[in-house]
């Protein structure tokens, strides 16, 4: 989806790893917006005609994407799913976060962390994207059946921090009520961040936000962010390439339907632990 965010530079460094290790030769493209499905597509057809075997595919659009991906593998590509799924059959595994659990973590990272009544705001990113669906869906169930919180709005918006910080800003504005905010990947995350410290509310607003970098780790030690859902896109990265290895030697039977990666949650009362460490701070 993207080569800017720290997220997906993590990734590319677990697949580089794992390119390494089984002698693959290993190519990385991506759109320069997270939401531009046709540019995704060019480079999967791009791909084709280059002599790709296998891609690992990280998608824009869950529905958008499927007809690329579904033409690559009826010329005998094979298709792994990493991060963000493809409505597609062709897709030999996924591997990623579960987004359903990780929704549910996030929403429950603030029910153990708020007293009272929760007043909610989500930031979520596109609407078709499974992973934010997934992510709204699963806080949603969570806060729903904790018979304290309620959903005041959600509002999509571009995946760039730019764009999510003015958006937050005029939510937060509209819904003064608003205590929680969840967002739900990491320029959106980031962009919240920057919106409750333009408006001075990192006292009245609990943030929990979606994977780590610079930004949002010093946010969490200041007090912007108060939670974190980390996944391991550095796992993603190299399980990716080592199943598309399986694949290319025959052993494509050894592959499950889906790989579920590591999530955790970091906040400030474990931000120093180990695990959380290594968690934030995979590989450069």
């Amino acid at each position: 989806k993207s080569t800017e965010t720290q997220f997906f530079l993590s990734m590319f460094a677990g697949a580089e790893a794992a390119a390494a290790e089984y002698n693959i030769d290993l190519t990385i493209t991506a759109p320069e917006s997270e939401e531009d499905y046709a540019a995704q597509n060019a480079l999967v057809e791009q791909a084709v005609e280059e002599g790709a075997e296998v891609i690992l595919f990280s998608a824009t659009d869950y529905e958008n994407t499927a007809e690329a991906i579904n033409a690559a593998a009826q010329k005998g590509v094979g298709i792994i799913a990493i991060d963000s799924d493809v409505n597609s059959a062709a897709v030999a595994t996924y591997i990623g976060t579960d987004n359903h659990a990780a929704g549910k973590m996030a929403a429950q990272a603030a029910l153990e962390r708020v007293e009272g009544e929760l007043n909610v705001g989500i930031i979520n990113y596109g609407l078709n994207s499974a992973n934010g669906q997934e992510r709204e869906k699963g806080a949603r169930e969570t806060l729903e059946e904790s018979g304290r919180a309620q959903v005041v709005q959600v509002i999509n918006t571009r995946a760039e921090a730019a764009s999510a910080q003015t958006d937050a800003v005029a939510l937060l504005q509209e819904h003064p009520e608003i205590n929680v905010l969840l967002a739900f990947n990491e320029p959106t995350s980031v962009g919240a961040a920057e919106a409750v410290q333009q408006l001075g509310m990192s006292d009245a607003v609990f943030l929990v936000g979606f994977d780590s970098n610079v930004e949002t780790v010093d946010d969490l030690q200041t007090g912007e962010v108060d939670a974190l859902v980390v996944q391991n896109p550095y796992a993603m990265g190299y399980l990716g390439v080592e199943s598309a290895y399986k694949l290319l030697t025959g052993r494509s039977r050894e592959l499950q339907p889906t790989v579920d990666t590591s999530t955790r949650i970091v906040d400030r009362d474990n931000l120093f632990a180990m695990d959380s460490q290594k968690a934030l701070f995979s590989f450069d």
